[in-house]
């Protein structure tokens, strides 16, 4: 594609060395991954910085480097003059636009619902996503837990945990569209927010969860990772707020000035969706749900009961994008499990592994009196400190789990730099001495799961929190390959070929 820079729709170019046109066949960030006709932008990192890979992406075939440094974009012009360089503002911005723009807008074509917030959003988002195709609304999905169509996993490799870089995910938008895709539901992060991987997508409806204290690793405080949040908001056309969420509900009203739908679970709250009486059993959840002066009883094959806030806001998401609700009420008791959220794995002996990858004290809290409600004789669950999260945060998860099962496995996710032993030791600070139930210690996630499942017995329940991003552990910066339910498979066909 022959491209002219400075005709790109809000491509902010402040100087320009080499042809005014520029032959683009694909657009990287990565150095090593630059082909031939490539454009190059110099995206800086927080431990590194796209400039310095210039002289790379050019002997690997790029002929346009697009970066903010314009000493030394001039200076590799002057080497180089059949090269296009272009100086911008902010390369995140610019690359935002130009993929917009050499995918050919694919966003415009697709229904897009963002979810953010603390917790719930990869369950919320795959609820949007479960719903939209249960309506007949071909749905693909970007999050934590993957790249989805309708028809499951695609492979892609991300670029992030959680919300991939824009030039990826102007890329997934164009696929899903090629595939006849109508919709897509996807995470959104604040990290996401701040470094503007979704700058320029306009999306249909926003969803809150809820806000608590996370990423402080990278916002350093509350007030940043609040305001970061708030920009979903303020490029959104319709949106769905959690009035029940004193942290962020409020700022989200002041902002907004377009059609929104509130949800909450009090009666007396006024909000548009209410969940009450809600009820949970071995066979999920019941509740009813208010709307427009009517009651709809709603059963479904999910657990936990603050999964129907989850629900209601996906339900609100498909209001606000123009469905019926007699259609969308017509549709739930089909809805599936979430990979890894409160997902429960049968085992012998009528035990229960849940996996619920509650990564915040909040959430470890409430996943832990959820699990409770279910029928069970003896409650193991392994907890994790995250290597590559604030330390502050890890002794916040003793004190969330304590007294609150049987025997507490504490392990390390994604040590990162750090010895397992450090990130577990921060853990177990935030223990009362002496414990109020048995712990046990692990180095590594695979050996905490195995721990977990030895001291299960009938009947009881094995909570598995925390868990892999991109089915990996990130140990000194290597992506090593795990997965829960293999090891728990594992486990258990050993035990029963031992018997």
């Amino acid at each position: 594609m022959d491209i002219q820079l400075r005709n790109i729709p809000f491509f902010p170019i402040t100087l320009q060395f080499g042809p005014e046109y520029s032959t683009i066949t694909s657009i990287d960030y990565n150095s090593t991954l630059v082909v031939q006709d490539c454009a190059f932008f110099c995206v800086p990192g927080e431990n590194t910085d796209g400039h310095l890979y210039i002289g790379e992406a050019i002997a690997n075939g790029a002929t346009t480097i697009i970066g903010s440094n314009k000493s030394l974009l001039a200076e590799y012009a002057k080497k180089h003059p059949d090269l296009s360089f272009a100086v911008v503002p902010n390369v995140r911005e610019a690359l935002a636009y130009l993929s917009d723009f050499f995918y050919s807008s694919p966003q415009k074509k697709l229904i897009k619902v963002g979810v953010t917030g603390t917790n719930g959003k990869t369950t919320t988002a795959t609820y949007v996503y479960n719903l939209f195709n249960l309506l007949g609304i071909s749905c693909g999905f970007i999050g934590t837990t993957g790249i989805l169509r309708m028809d499951g996993k695609i492979p892609f490799y991300k670029s992030t945990p959680t919300t991939p870089i824009s030039s990826d995910l102007h890329k997934i938008f164009a696929r899903f569209v090629e595939e006849g895709d109508r919709a897509v539901a996807m995470e959104v992060s604040s990290i996401a927010l701040d470094q503007m991987r979704v700058e320029g997508i306009r999306f249909d409806v926003a969803i809150h969860t809820n806000i608590s204290e996370e990423h402080l690793e990278y916002h350093k405080i509350f007030e940043h990772y609040l305001q970061s949040k708030l920009m979903l908001f303020k490029q959104s056309k319709a949106a769905v707020v959690n009035i029940d969420d004193e942290g962020m509900a409020k700022e989200i009203l002041e902002v907004i000035s377009y059609p929104h739908l509130t949800y909450s679970s009090r009666p007396e709250s006024g909000a548009d969706l209410i969940w009450t009486a809600c009820e949970s059993s071995d066979t999920g959840l019941k509740f009813d749900l208010y709307y427009q002066g009517e009651r709809w009883p709603i059963h479904v094959p999910l657990f936990g009961e603050y999964n129907a806030a989850n629900l209601t806001a996906a339900i609100g998401s498909a209001l606000l994008s123009g469905q019926d609700i007699k259609a969308i009420i017509a549709v739930l008791p089909k809805m599936s499990q979430v990979e890894g959220r409160f997902q429960v794995i049968q085992g012998p002996e009528n035990r229960k592994v849940i996996l619920d990858y509650a990564h915040t004290p909040v959430a470890l809290s409430a996943v832990l009196h959820e699990v409770k409600k279910l029928s069970h004789n003896r409650l193991i669950a392994l907890i994790a400190g995250i290597g590559i999260r604030d330390f502050s945060k890890m002794p916040k998860m003793a004190k969330a789990a304590e007294g609150k099962a049987d025997v507490l496995v504490v392990t390390v996710d994604h040590p990162g730099d750090n010895e397992p032993s450090v990130v577990i030791d921060a853990v177990l600070k935030g223990f009362t001495v002496p414990y109020k139930q048995q712990v046990i210690t692990a180095n590594s996630r695979r050996e905490a799961v195995v721990a977990a499942l030895k001291e299960s017995g009938p009947e009881d329940i094995i909570l598995l929190s925390s868990g892999s991003i991109n089915g990996a552990q990130i140990v000194k910066g290597e992506y090593i390959p795990h997965s829960d339910e293999a090891i728990i498979e594992e486990f258990f066909s050993k035990r029963s070929s031992d018997l």
